[in-house]
């Protein structure tokens, strides 16, 4: 038996039988052609190119049939970067001039730019490698001849160096039990599409497919993250009784649809949805969510364009709408410099002209609103749509990665002068949509006290927030094992801005993943938090704890903890505590 350690996308168990694949193909050799041939190679490489063209399309059509029309905008992308210029400029240099073939023009030029991608210091640029790499695969298979074969006819677990979104959309998910990768983070493809189908999955796991074959059994635990390779008969048998009890726990989970959360002691406890697609608010309105939390808007920046006004308005209104009269809070775009393309703006040249060639450390650069306040333009528009879409339900505008006082003004003060504009124009918008920000730095708890003056309403990203406390890359398999939620630092900055915005009575969320975490709900609960939001999946879960626990209960358990020094002392101590609650559970596969 031999256990592998990886980053946890999409929870759940899943045992059976290995599929593994080799989704980048092998190398390619040098391959030249005689000047009489260059016309021939350069005709086999427009016909690549179209016939690329069509089985993208047929990609984003698939995609958008099984998963919603936004999954499928991911090819968006891929037919951008298919039809650029530049890259066509390049490829048919590398036939006229340096008398490549076609498949190794492709090979040798596509495989540049995926390691150009792969090298920046950015784990959102470092995932693109996957679709420089995707777009290299596709047209290599047509220019050899090659299908792309990903049909099952069993139940299989999948695993891969990393796949790409060909890959993905050519699977037939009806027989894929989980999903597994040596590379990506918590922003791959797999992971999007893995959550989206509600299947199991584990990233960047490292090196480990030399350890496996076709037909081996693997359990995937989607909520460790962990993978384990020819399991023993006492490991097997665990797992087998874990999964049967998940598969029961769910069916009881789905009877509280229903009903509130509400705590033995008669608190009501708001539990609301992250949504990163429009047609996710289904979900939360078939889960019975009481609202959306996070709705993250990055996703519409994504696809080669920067979305105009009314795209945005038009995505925003129908997720309002198909709430109907519930809370959305709608968070401003959270990307950096380098993930916005930057394409001539036709609202004036002083933005288009702006443009980060490289940043050293991202993380730490112009991104979330500081890029939004040094774009104000792209800001004002996305500012517009919120407001014109908010007359059609409850929204609220919720500001990412706000650090200082100076910052939060200054983003305040450009939405009062958009309302201002929009009234002059006689544009329906609603004037009075509450406005808020994110906790996510150190800064920010510090001066809650000057914060709760002005703020509305706050949400703590306990996901930024560890990150930046504790100075750890969460995408970095290396040292992920020091990012940990349930660090007593993170207790007590939680703390401190709970009892902050209570005692100036703003209300205080938290849409980190520790909130959709049953684990962590007493504790939460104990700290004085009485909303929470989480993927829409996980709220079931989480409402049963509600419906467990009393008030007291949980303010001792979070006095306890809070008295602790390390993070494993608080998992082990929350982990006794939720089992005491649910016996059932036995302790087996939790946190």
């Amino acid at each position: 038996m031999i256990t592998f350690q990886g980053i946890a996308v999409s929870p759940g168990v899943a045992i059976g039988k290995a599929v593994v694949f080799n989704v980048e193909g092998g190398r390619v050799p040098p391959s030249y052609c005689e000047s009489t041939a260059v016309p021939a190679e350069l005709e086999r490489l427009d016909d690549a190119i179209r016939l690329a063209t069509v089985g993208i399309q047929e990609s984003s059509q698939g995609v958008s049939q099984k998963i919603g029309v936004e999954y499928g905008a991911i090819f968006e992308g891929h037919l951008l970067m298919l039809h650029d210029d530049s890259l066509k400029k390049r490829l048919r240099e590398a036939v006229e001039k340096r008398r490549f073939s076609a498949e190794y023009a492709v090979y040798d030029t596509l495989g540049e730019y995926a390691a150009k991608f792969q090298n920046l210091n950015d784990p959102y640029l470092a995932e693109r490698a996957s679709d420089v790499r995707d777009l290299q695969n596709r047209l290599l298979r047509i220019l050899t001849n090659e299908r792309m074969q990903v049909r099952f006819s069993e139940p299989v677990i999948v695993f891969a160096r990393n796949f790409t979104p060909s890959e993905t959309a050519a699977m037939d998910t009806h027989f894929i039990q989980a999903f597994a990768t040596e590379s990506g983070g918590p922003a791959s493809h797999t992971a999007i599409v893995a959550e989206a189908l509600h299947i199991p999955a584990v990233v960047g796991v490292g090196q480990f497919l030399h350890h496996l074959a076709s037909g081996d059994i693997v359990i995937v635990d989607g909520d460790a993250g962990t993978i384990i390779i020819h399991p023993d008969e006492n490991t097997l048998e665990r797992y087998e009784r874990l999964q049967s009890r998940q598969q029961s726990y769910a069916v009881d989970l789905a009877s509280l649809k229903d009903l509130k959360a509400v705590t033995k002691d008669g608190t009501e406890i708001e539990l609301l949805g992250n949504i990163e697609f429009p047609s996710e608010a289904e979900d939360c309105w078939n889960i019975n969510a009481d609202g959306i939390g996070l709705y993250r808007t990055e996703f519409l920046y994504l696809g080669g364009e920067h979305p105009d006004e009314q795209e945005q308005y038009e995505a925003y209104r129908g997720v309002l709408e198909k709430m109907n009269g519930r809370p959305v809070t709608i968070r401003t775009v959270d990307l950096g410099a380098d993930k916005l393309l930057e394409k001539p703006d036709t609202e004036g040249d002083e933005f288009s002209s702006y443009y980060i060639e490289e940043e050293k450390n991202p993380c730490l650069g112009l991104r979330s609103i500081r890029l939004s306040l040094k774009r104000v333009e792209l800001f004002r528009r996305q500012l517009r749509a919120i407001l014109r879409a908010a007359y059609y339900g409850r929204a609220k505008i919720m500001f990412p990665l706000i650090s200082t006082v100076a910052e939060w003004r200054q983003a305040r003060m450009i939405v009062e002068d958009v309302k201002e504009d929009l009234a002059e124009r006689g544009v329906h918008f609603a004037p009075d949509v509450p406005i808020g920000m994110m906790v996510e730095v150190p800064s920010s708890v510090l001066m809650i006290d000057r914060f709760v003056r002005e703020v509305d309403f706050f949400s703590i990203g306990t996901n930024d927030l560890t990150q930046y406390t504790l100075a750890v890359d969460r995408t970095n398999k290396d040292v992920y094992y020091l990012y940990n939620s349930c660090d007593p630092v993170i207790l007590k900055l939680i703390h401190m801005t709970v009892l902050a915005a209570d005692g100036a009575g703003k209300p205080v969320s938290l849409c980190g993943q520790m909130s959709g975490n049953p684990i962590f709900t007493p504790l939460l609960l104990g700290l004085g938090l009485r909303h929470l939001s989480m993927a829409p999946a996980l709220l079931p879960e989480v409402k049963k704890v509600c419906r467990e626990v009393d008030i007291e209960q949980c303010r001792l358990i979070a006095q306890k903890a809070l008295e602790m020094e390390k993070a494993s002392e608080v998992r082990n101590y929350l982990r006794a505590e939720y089992f005491h609650l649910f016996p059932e559970m036995d302790g087996e596969g939790v946190l």
